[in-house]
């Protein structure tokens, strides 16, 4: 993935990765963040630098595996936050996920990361679904 990326993220002038958050709840019953290993071995590759201290989710959400597209838009719509805005402002954030299904974390994410200044945000996912 990161033999892949390389290009584009100097292509693009990526500043930073961030990687999905989870819920500290749920990160510690599963034990890792499967987007935080995704970003290390990225940053084997590209040199881009992540950290996980800056975007993170607040609230603990219920599964959204059985739930429609607008229901879990509306389940994660306010549930992320950035730590240090100084940060992000006027960057090129790269958000990172493994999978994504409708794309209503992402989209709340992103969005999360426009408003509090980031001059974009890419997406990059392992996997997603159709």
């Amino acid at each position: 993935m990161g033999r892949q990326l390389a290009t584009v993220f100097e292509t693009n002038k990526v500043d930073l990765m961030l990687p999905m958050p989870l819920h500290p709840k749920k990160e510690k019953q599963r034990g890792y963040n499967q987007a935080t290993l995704l970003c290390e071995g990225i940053r084997a590759t590209t040199n881009c630098d992540f950290t996980e201290q800056l975007l993170v989710r607040n609230t603990h959400t219920k599964t959204q595996t059985k739930k429609t597209r607008i229901e879990r838009w509306e389940n994660v719509s306010e549930v992320f936050s950035i730590t240090k805005t100084e940060a992000i402002i006027n960057k090129h954030i790269v958000l990172v996920d493994d999978v994504i299904t409708t794309g209503a974390s992402t989209e709340a994410c992103a969005n999360t990361l426009i408003y509090e200044g980031a001059h974009a945000v890419s997406i990059c996912s392992l996997a997603y679904t159709l």
